[in-house]
């Protein structure tokens, strides 16, 4: 089976962060013989003083591949290891689907969407949660966190939604490298040209200007550029990359 992870509200300001806790979850579930799994997307919820968060308001999402009879486990896992490392404070919530391509998911991906750009609660989530059949359970506090994870599992279908955690940490900023070079990178399949989203040669150079990210395009993972004035492919600065994926990524 195919099963996608979300989890949403595990830290406060002096936590390790939901990224690494999802990271970590991930991590088990592999070193317990499933998988493999998927880099963890972050994906940018709506900034709103009726929505409780503590800096950025996003969730921590990655799909993996296990046998049938997984699905209990993996949530037993993933449920077992927020209890034990959730910042006081927190509203985790943890959101795991078993995909079925021949279901219909639009109602979610709306979902996640929609918790872009308006306040949604904690009964519209469990609604389509019920909907679509899915795992999705509160681990302390007010358990708000279940509307954020639910959301993380539909951006993550839809595909075009979502920075990588982690990406291009290794590159040197200032340095240009071939196309062909970034796309050996586990983060990185494409680099595309912002204005047409057409993917750039192999042979082509990009200027890492500044420190940026991959983010998720068509479910893969792409590196966007820009080209300036002189006709060099630049890098896009991680603030932009974020600013641009406040609604929905690039469409």
């Amino acid at each position: 089976m195919i099963f996608y992870l979300c989890i949403d509200d595990t830290d406060n300001l002096d936590s390790i962060g939901t990224g690494t806790i999802a990271e970590q979850i991930r991590e088990k579930i592999v070193t317990s013989g499933y998988g493999p799994c998927s880099l963890v997307t972050r994906h940018q919820l709506f900034i709103h003083e009726d929505i409780p968060y503590t800096s950025h308001n996003s969730s921590m999402c990655f799909h993996g591949e296990a046998s049938d009879d997984a699905m209990s486990t993996i949530i037993a896992m993933a449920s077992q290891h927020l209890d034990s490392v959730a910042a006081e404070g927190s509203d985790p919530g943890l959101c795991v689907l078993q995909f079925d391509e021949s279901n219909d998911y639009d109602e979610l991906i709306e979902f996640g969407k929609n918790a872009k750009k308006k306040v949604l609660t904690k009964e519209d989530a469990l609604q389509c949660a019920q909907k679509n059949q899915l795992h999705l359970s509160e681990h302390g506090g007010t358990g708000q966190g279940i509307i954020g994870a639910l959301a993380g599992v539909g951006l993550r279908i839809f595909g075009c939604d979502g920075e990588v955690k982690g990406a291009l940490k290794n590159i040197e900023i200032k340095k240009s490298y071939a196309v062909s070079e970034l796309k050996k990178l586990p983060e990185l399949v494409k680099v595309l040209d912002l204005a047409d989203k057409e993917p750039l040669e192999d042979a082509t150079m990009v200027n890492m200007s500044n420190r940026t990210k991959t983010v998720l395009f068509e479910n893969e993972y792409v590196l966007f550029v820009n080209k300036d004035d002189k006709g060099a492919y630049q890098t896009i600065p991680k603030a932009e990359i974020r600013r641009l994926g406040g609604d929905v990524f690039y469409v």
